[in-house]
C-alpha cells in the first residue's frame, strides 16, 4: 500500500505534463446513462492507448468520479480527486486496452435544464462527466452510446450507426472517424424534431428544434446550406467530418460551441421572420460552423496558439456575413471591432495575440483583423493557398502560430517578418493601418464624411444631414440619426420626418432609441414605429408612447397585446407591466396580468425569460413569497450571467426588512448553498 501511495504521489507532482510524450490515447468508447431525478451519470468507459514510453501508471482526468477498483487486463484502476490512474508495467511500443465502469454527479459541464440534458467542454471540463484527457494535445477518436428514455432524443458527435430499445430506454450509439479534443466530446439530450438538408459537397446536415418552434426553423436556420456550401469553398478543404448538426438548447452558457459535428447554441437565437431582423444566427452559426476546420481539425497547441481557433473562426464568419449582406455589412462590422480595439490600445490596455492570457476581444477580433490583412498583404490566391496546405498538413493534428506562418511564408514567398511583429507580437492595434484598409470600401468613405460633422454646428450639416436619411444606406442613416441627440426639436423636426420617411426599419429604430422627448408633431409617425418588423422598436416604442402620451395608453395596449417578442418574452413582458398599472386598463384582468409575469420568474422558464420577469417583479414591487423563492433559486443557477445579475437584486431586495424576514424563512427549503449566498450578502 505504502509503495503504490508513493506512486501516486510521484506521478501526480512530476507526470502531468510529461504524459503525451508516454501514452498516446488512441480510442474511447463510452456508454453513458444520465440520472435526471439526481442530476448524476452512470458509465462505462473503454480506452485503447499506445505507450510512447515504458512506465509504471499513466491517467486519465476525471473529476470526483467513483470508479470500480477491479482489474482490467491486468491493470489495476484507481481513482483520487481529479484523476483516475491505470496502473501496471506498461511496455513501450505496446497497445492497451482497459473497461471500467463509473459514477459522477458532475459540478460543471453536465447540466439539467427543464426536459433536457446536455455538455459543455469548452477548453477542458468534459473531465467532469466523462474519463477523458484534458490536454488538447492527445487527440481521441471517441464513439459514445447514449442511454435515454424511450420519449428522448439523443444527439451526440459523430454518425448515428443505430438506436436499440431495451424496456423503457433507447441506447443511441454514435461513431466517429476521426480523433479529436476530448473538450469537443458532447451530446444532448430532449425533445426534438430536425430538419434534414444536404451540401452541395453530400454532407448530411441536420438542423434539430424542439416541436413548438417548428414555424421559427426557417428564419432560425436561413442561410445554413448556403453559409455551408460557402465555407467549404472559401476554406478550399472539404468538411472533414461525417456529417454536421446544430441542436439548441435552454439556458447555454455561451452564444455557441463547435462540438465537433456538433454545434449546440442557445435557444436565444430561436427566432420568427420578425425576431430575425434584430437577433439571427447568421454569424453564430458561421462562427461555429468555421472551428469545425479551425479548432476542431487543426487544434491549438498553446493558449498563447488561441487565435488560430478564435480568430480563424471569427474571421470566417465575417466572410460568410460578406456572402449573405453584402461587402457594407462587412466593412462595417470591421470597422466596429476595429473602433473596440483602437479604444482598448488607446487606453493601454492593448493586447499581443499571442499573449495566452489575452481578452476575447483580442483572440476573436484582432485575430480576424490579422488574417484580413494577410490576406491583403499576400493576395487572396496566396493567402488561400496557403490555408489549404495548412489544414491538409496538420488535419486531426495540434498546431502553432509558426506553423501557420511557415505555410504562409511558403505559398507567399514573403518573409512576414513586419507582419508578424505588428499584427501578431506588438500588444497596440495599428489603428492607422485598420483604417487605411478601410477606407478601399466607398461605403465606409461615405461613413466617415458623414461621422465627420460630428462637430459641426446642426445648421451647417442639414443638407448633408437630409441627404444621409434619404439616399444612403442604413448604417449612414443611423449616423444622421445620432447626430440629431440633443439638438433643439424645431431644428429637427423635418430631419426626423425624412428618417421616418425612409422606411429604413434601422434608420426607424436608431429614432425610436435616441427621440426621448417625442414632439406632438411626429407624434403619429412615432406611433407607427408599432407596426415595424422589429420587436427592439415595438417594444421600445411602446414604452416610450405609453409614457408620453397617457391619454391613449389603452389604445397602445390594444395594439400590441397579442406581440410576443423574442425567446424572452421582451414585448410580452412590458405589455404585462403596463396593464397592470394602466388606470381602468381591463381592471377584472389586473390579477391575472401580474400573475404571469410573476410566474415567469419561475425555474420552468429559461433564464432569458426568468432575468426580464424579476426586473420588472423589482420595478413594480410585486415580490410574493414564490418570487422571492424563485429570486432565491435563481441566485444558484448555473449561468453566471444570470446569476450576478440575481444576486444583485437579491441584495436590493434584503435591505426591506419585511422581504428579508421572508427570505430567511424560505432559504432554509433551497439547502446550504442557498444560505450561504443569503448571509454573504447580509454580511456585505
Amino acid at each position: 500500500m505504502k509503495i503504490f501511495l508513493f506512486i501516486i504521489l510521484f506521478f501526480t507532482l512530476t507526470a502531468y505534463s510529461q504524459q503525451t510524450d508516454t501514452v498516446d490515447f488512441l480510442k474511447a468508447e463510452a456508454v453513458i446513462k444520465p440520472i435526471p431525478t439526481e442530476k448524476k451519470l452512470e458509465g462505462t468507459v473503454s480506452y485503447s492507448f499506445k505507450i510512447l514510453k515504458a512506465s509504471d501508471s499513466i491517467y486519465l482526468d476525471g473529476v470526483s468520479m467513483k470508479v470500480n477498483d477491479s482489474n482490467s487486463n491486468g491493470i489495476k484502476i484507481s481513482s483520487e480527486e481529479n484523476k483516475i490512474w491505470l496502473i501496471s508495467h506498461f511496455e513501450e511500443g505496446k497497445t492497451y486496452a482497459v473497461t471500467f465502469s463509473y459514477e459522477v454527479t458532475p459540478g460543471q459541464t453536465l447540466y439539467f435544464t427543464g426536459n433536457e440534458i446536455w455538455t459543455q467542454g469548452q477548453g477542458k471540463y468534459t473531465s467532469h462527466w466523462l474519463p477523458s484527457i484534458d490536454d488538447v494535445n492527445d487527440k481521441i477518436e471517441f464513439d459514445l452510446t447514449i442511454i435515454t428514455a424511450a420519449e428522448k432524443e439523443a444527439i451526440a458527435n459523430g454518425k448515428l450507426l443505430n438506436t436499440k430499445k431495451e424496456g423503457n430506454f433507447i441506447s443511441w450509439q454514435f461513431d466517429m472517424q476521426h480523433p479529436m479534443a476530448s473538450y469537443l466530446v458532447a451530446f444532448v439530450i430532449g425533445d426534438f424534431k430536425q430538419k434534414d438538408l444536404t451540401a452541395v459537397s453530400g454532407v448530411p446536415l441536420t438542423l434539430y428544434y424542439k416541436p413548438e418552434d417548428s414555424l421559427k426553423v426557417e428564419p432560425t436556420y436561413r442561410y445554413s446550406k448556403r453559409i455551408f456550401d460557402f465555407l467549404e469553398s472559401e476554406i478550399g478543404f472539404e468538411y472533414p467530418w461525417q456529417n454536421y448538426k446544430q441542436i439548441p438548447v435552454r439556458d447555454f452558457l455561451y452564444a455557441g460551441m463547435e462540438n465537433t459535428t456538433a454545434t449546440i447554441f442557445s435557444e436565444a437565437f430561436i427566432v420568427d421572420s420578425i425576431g430575425y431582423n434584430d437577433r439571427n444566427y447568421i454569424n453564430v452559426n458561421a462562427h461555429e460552423l468555421a472551428h469545425q476546420w479551425f479548432g476542431d481539425l487543426v487544434t491549438e497547441k498553446t493558449n498563447e496558439d488561441h487565435w488560430l481557433q478564435e480568430g480563424f473562426a471569427t474571421y470566417y464568419a465575417l466572410l460568410a456575413d460578406k456572402e449573405v449582406f453584402g461587402d457594407d455589412y462587412y466593412y462595417w462590422k470591421l470597422y466596429q471591432s476595429a473602433e473596440q480595439l483602437k479604444a482598448q490600445s488607446d487606453d493601454g490596455k492593448g493586447e499581443a495575440l499571442l499573449n495566452p492570457k489575452a481578452s476575447s476581444l483580442t483572440f476573436y477580433e484582432k485575430g480576424a483583423w490579422a488574417l484580413h490583412i494577410l490576406k491583403e498583404e499576400i493576395g487572396e490566391e496566396a493567402f488561400k493557398k496557403g490555408i489549404k496546405t495548412y489544414l491538409e498538413k496538420y488535419q486531426f493534428k495540434n498546431v502553432s502560430t509558426e506553423n501557420f506562418l511557415a505555410e504562409m511564408r511558403a505559398a507567399s514567398g514573403k518573409e512576414l517578418k513586419d507582419y508578424e511583429a505588428n499584427w501578431l507580437k506588438q500588444s497596440a492595434f495599428k489603428a492607422t493601418e485598420a483604417y487605411n484598409s478601410l477606407l478601399k470600401s466607398d461605403f465606409i468613405k461615405n461613413y466617415f464624411e458623414i461621422s465627420a460633422l460630428r462637430e459641426i454646428p446642426l445648421s451647417a450639416k442639414k443638407i448633408q444631414l437630409q441627404a444621409a436619411l434619404t439616399f444612403s444606406n442604413e448604417y449612414i442613416g443611423e449616423e444622421a440619426v445620432y447626430q440629431l441627440m440633443g439638438e433643439p426639436i424645431s431644428e429637427t423636426i423635418l430631419l426626423y420626418k425624412k428618417g421616418f420617411e425612409s422606411d429604413n426599419l434601422y434608420i426607424r429604430q436608431a429614432i425610436a432609441q435616441t427621440l426621448e422627448k417625442i414632439p406632438k408633431e411626429l407624434q403619429t409617425q412615432y406611433e407607427s414605429l408599432l407596426n415595424d418588423k422589429s420587436y427592439v422598436t415595438i417594444e421600445t416604442a411602446l414604452y416610450k408612447l405609453w409614457m408620453q402620451f397617457p391619454e391613449k395608453q389603452k389604445q397602445y395596449l390594444d395594439k400590441t397585446e397579442g406581440i410576443i417578442g423574442f425567446q424572452d418574452k421582451n414585448v410580452r413582458q412590458l405589455w404585462l407591466a403596463l396593464a397592470s398599472v394602466t388606470n381602468g386598463y381591463h381592471p377584472e384582468n389586473k390579477d391575472k396580468y401580474i400573475s404571469e409575469l410573476q410566474n415567469y420568474t419561475s425555474p420552468e422558464f429559461s433564464f432569458e425569460i426568468r432575468q426580464k420577469a424579476f426586473g420588472y417583479v423589482n420595478e413594480l414591487q410585486l415580490w410574493d413569497e414564490t418570487t422571492l423563492y424563485n429570486l432565491i433559486d435563481a441566485s444558484l443557477h448555473h449561468n453566471w450571467r444570470f446569476y450576478s445579475a440575481s444576486r444583485k437584486i437579491l441584495e436590493e431586495v434584503l435591505k426591506e426588512e419585511d422581504y428579508k424576514v421572508k427570505i430567511l424563512s424560505l432559504v432554509e427549503k433551497r439547502g446550504t448553498k442557498a444560505y450561504n449566498v443569503v448571509t454573504n450578502i447580509l454580511e456585505e
